[in-house]
């Protein structure tokens, strides 16, 4: 019994050790049936079905080994009794006498008992193991130990890879729409660092600035309605008819997030900085009605919601690092920043909502 457990010990280690270096899922679940074949002598196939609703976004079905020629494993086993079995009662079970494997020609495999093993996540069951062996052939009971002893690991690594899939796509997304609006973030904070590196290490400082952000209205709709690439090339073509009124009012466009900018105006004194942001938000008004009378009457008109707030803020060098890249910019931070923030969400229908440090520098 001893050398039993020892035997099982082992089995998960080599398994572990295996799947460790691995992050794509399908190396993964083939690695894991591969260890299984080789523990279980009489085994003629395991397949691994994943359950998961999504699992075609993350994963490609495995090839059934029964087949002369390769078969989608997901159909070859699906729908056979023991897999649907495990599945309804959520536990393992075994068919003595399981059906033959009809081929595409029609000729048939004969095949041995057939083992199921629901796979679970947090009650849920995610996949299910299958195994055939060979015909004459018995199942011990060290094989189906082993077998739920994959099933609990496999789970957790299936898991595991789908959480980092879903983390790598979304920072692609994201790392995509910013790349679609670099065009819109003005090369100064480059040549700054360019000139002097230094600046990324120094503190930021205190000044006063104005901070205008923009968003659109209706734009999770129109990603709802249209496909990514149209709706991009329509956000891109609209926020380049601000550049020009933003970059005539000094303003620094500093952060882009889909379809949303913020834009600082901190090069001047402080009732002209805030007299400039009023004045390309009153520009950037008039430059969104002549493009929606541009756009496609089902695309519908998609309106800019402004909110502008002035007072003192750290102003300087950031550097945002993420698992795709490091990205630098010249940011405010503060108070101010936040209500310009809040003004911009709280806007509707293509409002500009000013903050009352705003409203008394521009007063007359």
């Amino acid at each position: 019994m001893d050398r039993y457990y020892k035997e099982r010990f082992h089995a998960q280690q080599n398994l572990i050790r295996k799947t460790a270096p691995l992050m794509e899922v399908n190396e993964i679940i083939e690695k894991v049936r591969e260890e299984l074949r080789k523990i279980i002598p009489n085994a003629m196939e395991v397949c691994i079905l994943l359950l998961d609703p999504e699992a075609g976004n993350y994963t490609s079905p495995l090839q059934c080994a029964l087949y002369e020629q390769p078969v989608n494993c997901q159909s070859c086993k699906r729908n056979r009794p023991a897999v649907q079995k495990a599945i309804q009662k959520k536990k393992a079970v075994v068919v003595s006498q399981s059906e033959p494997v009809r081929r595409m020609d029609n000729s048939l495999v004969a095949v041995g008992s057939e083992y199921a093993m629901p796979v679970f996540v947090e009650d849920r069951v995610l996949a299910t193991i299958s195994v055939v062996i060979q015909p004459l052939t018995r199942y011990t009971r060290r094989d189906f130990f082993l077998i739920r002893d994959f099933a609990d690991i496999l789970g957790n690594i299936i898991l595991n890879a789908k959480r980092q899939w879903e983390i790598t796509q979304d920072k692609i997304r994201i790392s995509r729409k910013l790349n679609h609006l670099t065009p819109f973030v003005p090369g100064s904070v480059r040549h700054m660092v360019d000139k002097n590196p230094e600046l990324l290490t120094l503190e930021k400082e205190r000044k006063e600035v104005t901070i205008l952000f923009l968003d659109l209205e209706g734009y999770t709709s129109l990603s709802s309605r249209w496909p990514e690439t149209q709706v991009n090339a329509i956000i891109e073509k609209m926020f380049s008819s601000f550049v020009d009124p933003i970059h005539r009012s000094q303003g620094d466009i500093n952060e882009t997030a889909g379809d949303a900018l913020m834009i600082i105006f901190k090069d001047h004194d402080a009732k002209t900085n805030a007299i400039n942001a009023v004045k390309a938000a009153f520009e950037i008004v008039d430059q969104n009605r002549a493009f929606n009378l541009s756009l496609d009457p089902e695309i519908g008109a998609i309106d800019v919601n402004i909110g502008i707030n002035s007072g003192s803020a750290l102003v300087g060098m950031s550097r945002f690092k993420g698992l795709l890249h490091t990205r630098m910019t010249f940011t405010a931070t503060g108070r101010v920043t936040n209500i310009a923030a809040r003004l911009s969400d709280h806007a509707k229908l293509g409002d500009i909502l000013i903050g009352e440090e705003t409203q008394k520098m521009v007063a007359g």
